[in-house]
C-alpha cells in the first residue's frame, strides 16, 4: 500500500487501519509506504527507510523512534522552528472574498488575505477547500460572487484573468493536474511563464532555462539535469518543480492546495521554510492542508469550512486541534477567536 490515506478522511482512515489489522490476524503481509510517521508506528512491526535511493535501516518500531527515524530519512536533524513571517506586519489588503459560492460545491464564503499573510483553509475532504481555491483561479465557470484583488473586481470562470491578476495555484494532484509527466523540469517549471518567454511565437530558450535554474536552484530541487523527464524526479523535487513555476510567474497570491502530500520529511521541511519565506517577501498565501500541525504552524488564521460553508474562523491564540476538530466535524458551529 503506498501513501493509502493520503486522500482519506480521518474517518476513512480508521477504517483503513482496521481492516489491516484483520489482514494481519489473517497472516496476510502488508509493505505499507508512508511519510506518516504516527501511521508507521501505529501499523507496523517493523520500519525500513529508504533515502536517495539506498537502504539505511530495517530496525523494530519499538527499538527507534520518530526522531531517529526522522534523521535517518533526511540525513541529519530536523529542527521545528516558528515561522518568521508572523513576527512581521501584514500589508495591504491582497483579496478579498465576498459571497462566492458555487452550486452543488460551497456557498456564501467570505473572507479577506492581506501582503505577508498566510491564511489557512481546512476542513475534511469533501467540505469545499479546493473547490473555492478553483473558484479564485478561475476553473469554476459556475461560480457567482464578488472579487477583488488589490481592491479591482476580478472577473470569475476565466483562468487568464487570474493569472493576470497575479493569482497562481497548486494544486492537490501535482501529476494530473500540476505537472505535464512526458516534460522535462525546464519545460515544466516554465509553463506559467511561456507568455513572457516567446517571441514570435519561439521560447528564447537561454532566458528560459537562466529563469528555470534560478527557482530550482532556490528550491533547491536535486536533478542531474534540468533537462531530465519530471516523472523520474522524487515527489518531493516534483513538487518543488511544481512550485518553482509559480514563483517564476512572480505572483502577488499563491494557493497552495496540500503543497507536501506524498513528500518526505526533509522535503517539507523545505517547502515550510519556502512558505514562511514568501510570507516574508509579502505575498498573500492560501493555504489547504488536511494535516492540522501543518497549517496550524503556518497559518495566522484558519477557516473552517464543513459542507460547502464557512464553519467557523480561529485566530491564531485560538488553535488546537481538538477546537479544529469540533468545527470541522460540525459539534461546534459559531466562530471561535475570530478577528
Amino acid at each position: 500500500m503506498d501513501e493509502p490515506t493520503s486522500s482519506l478522511s480521518a474517518g476513512e482512515s480508521e477504517h483503513l487501519f482496521h481492516l489491516l489489522s484483520h489482514l494481519k490476524q489473517r497472516g496476510i503481509t502488508v509493505l505499507y509506504v508512508s511519510h506518516r510517521l504516527d501511521e508507521i508506528f501505529r501499523l507496523c512491526d517493523t520500519v525500513t527507510v529508504l533515502r536517495d535511493g539506498r537502504h539505511v535501516a530495517t530496525e523494530n518500531t519499538g527499538a527507534t523512534n520518530r526522531d531517529r527515524v526522522i534523521h535517518q530519512m533526511v540525513g541529519r536533524e530536523v529542527v521545528s522552528v516558528t515561522p518568521r513571517h508572523l513576527d512581521r506586519e501584514l500589508g495591504d489588503e491582497l483579496l478579498r472574498v465576498e459571497n462566492l459560492s458555487s452550486p452543488g460545491r460551497f456557498r456564501a464564503v467570505n473572507f479577506s488575505l492581506r501582503a505577508g499573510e498566510v491564511l489557512g483553509l481546512a476542513g475534511l475532504v469533501g467540505a469545499g477547500r479546493t473547490e473555492v481555491a478553483r473558484a479564485l483561479f478561475g476553473v469554476d465557470v459556475q461560480a457567482t460572487g464578488n472579487v477583488f484583488v488589490r481592491g479591482k473586481p476580478l472577473g470569475l470562470g476565466n483562468v487568464n484573468t487570474a493569472l493576470a491578476a497575479g493569482i497562481g495555484l497548486l494544486p492537490e494532484d501535482r501529476k494530473r493536474l500540476g505537472l505535464v509527466l512526458s516534460m522535462n523540469c525546464r519545460e515544466n517549471g516554465s509553463l506559467a511563464s511561456l507568455g513572457r518567454l516567446t517571441r514570435f511565437g519561439f521560447v528564447r530558450r537561454r532566458e528560459e532555462r537562466a529563469l528555470v535554474r534560478r527557482y530550482a536552484d532556490r528550491l533547491r530541487v536535486r536533478t542531474p539535469s534540468l533537462e531530465n523527464l519530471i516523472a523520474t524526479l522524487s515527489g518531493g523535487n516534483q513538487q518543488k518543480v511544481a512550485l518553482a513555476k509559480w514563483l517564476a510567474r512572480q505572483c502577488d497570491i499563491l494557493i497552495v492546495d496540500e503543497p507536501t502530500r506524498g513528500v518526505d520529511v526533509g522535503a517539507k521541511a523545505e517547502i515550510h521554510a519556502l512558505l514562511d519565506e514568501l510570507a516574508c517577501e509579502g505575498l498573500g498565501i492560501i493555504l489547504i492542508s488536511s494535516e492540522l500541525p501543518e497549517v496550524m504552524n503556518l497559518s495566522r488564521r484558519i477557516l473552517i469550512m464543513r459542507d460547502g460553508n464557512v464553519a467557523g474562523e480561529l485566530a491564531r491564540a485560538g488553535f488546537s486541534q481538538p477546537a479544529l476538530m469540533r468545527l470541522m466535524a460540525g459539534v461546534e458551529t459559531e466562530s471561535v477567536g475570530k478577528n
